[in-house]
């Protein structure tokens, strides 16, 4: 499918599927979504602690640079795993601005070395983060409660229904701990039901910028 690096409205890049219409992050603000989604709705919840974080789409590595950042301020220590099917390309990396648009040029390097690190393997990249990164289809996860937060950052149900699935949400529900929480930018009501069937509860919050709502689920 073809692909295009786009600029989104507080100025970070993203990455457009033309043929899907489909971005990797809000046209409204890349780096705006990612702070309301999952670190004020999600990351935030567990200040001074050790946090094991499950991404669903590690995609840009957005997500991971932000709550490498943020964890510093929380004072937390952070044992990060992104799965991906297809990870982006070297000339798509080079587009991206993260580093740049967050005023964290000196952290340039971790988030080089995010993508640079080898899959499969268990990374520190620094005393506090570490990143494992999965090549793996999300409907094949069968971690046992192994998680606190879940970021889920699959695209969206309208290209995509099949990741939001019951079977898929249940296969979170057992990926967590108990007292844990999944984030996702999403909304749509068969999503909540797909959710509650799995065994969450299922709370509604005000969405990131261009979107009204948002879900947190918890286990």
């Amino acid at each position: 499918m073809e692909r295009e690096i786009i600029r989104t409205s507080d100025g970070s890049t993203t990455i457009h599927i033309k043929d899907w219409d489909e971005c990797y992050h809000s046209k409204h603000g890349a780096i705006q979504e990612a702070k309301h989604v999952f670190i004020k709705n999600g990351l935030a919840l567990f200040p001074d602690q050790k946090v094991t974080i499950l991404e669903i789409g590690f995609g840009t590595g957005l997500n991971a640079f932000i709550t490498f950042l943020e964890a510093q301020k929380l004072g937390q220590t952070i044992d990060y795993t992104g799965a991906e099917a297809y990870p982006i390309s070297d000339d798509e990396l080079k587009s991206m601005n993260y580093p740049k648009e967050l005023k964290a040029l000196d952290n340039k390097e971790i988030f080089d070395k995010m993508h640079a690190v080898n899959w499969e393997e268990k990374n520190d990249l620094s005393e506090k983060f570490s990143l494992t990164k999965r090549k793996q289809f999300f409907e094949d996860i069968n971690d046992v409660e192994k998680f606190d937060l879940i970021y889920f950052d699959a695209f969206g149900y309208r290209v995509q229904p099949e990741l939001w699935s019951a079977d898929v949400f249940n296969r979170m529900f057992k990926a967590l701990k108990k007292d844990s929480v999944l984030v996702t930018y999403a909304a749509r009501g068969v999503i909540k039901r797909n959710m509650i069937e799995a065994g969450f509860t299922v709370e509604k919050l005000a969405g990131p910028p261009g979107k009204r709502e948002m879900f947190r689920a918890r286990k």
